[in-house]
């Protein structure tokens, strides 16, 4: 079984892919935001290309515990995916998963002007990696 994990935005889309093992998080692709309905059926089909059994939606959460303005539109793209896909779609907390991709970029060396298309990618690896980090603690 695989996963992959969304990181929406609103120019953006991250999408990141675990390994067989549901070990490994690994930047995917990003692809460029056109409207909620187009953006949801090119990630079904991504989902579907690469044999994925669960999709985890990043969503923002504010200080109160609640969804964000982001949070609700990340909210009805996990809606709009639903709609066309039959593999279970969860929403989790994405808070600070750009900023932890951007340090990770920064820590190797990336120049600036090169971050820019990868931080979308490493965003939602970012969500993932949480995830898997999370299932294999709950199952030792």
């Amino acid at each position: 079984m695989r996963i992959m994990a969304i990181d929406p935005g609103d120019k953006n889309i991250g999408v990141a892919l675990s390994d067989p093992t549901n070990t490994i998080a690994s930047p995917l692709t990003v692809i460029k935001h056109v409207s909620r309905p187009l953006d949801a059926g090119r990630i079904a089909e991504l989902a579907s290309e690469n044999q994925v059994e669960l999709i985890i939606v990043g969503q923002s959460i504010d200080e109160d515990g609640f969804p964000s303005p982001q949070g609700r539109k990340a909210a009805r793209l996990a809606a709009a995916i639903r709609d066309q896909t039959t593999i279970t779609v969860l929403l989790r907390d994405e808070s600070f998963s750009t900023q932890s991709a951007r340090k990770t970029l920064i820590a190797m060396n990336i120049p600036k002007k090169k971050r820019r298309g990868h931080l979308d990618s490493l965003a939602a690896a970012e969500i993932l990696q949480s995830y898997l980090n999370e299932l294999h603690n709950q199952s030792e």
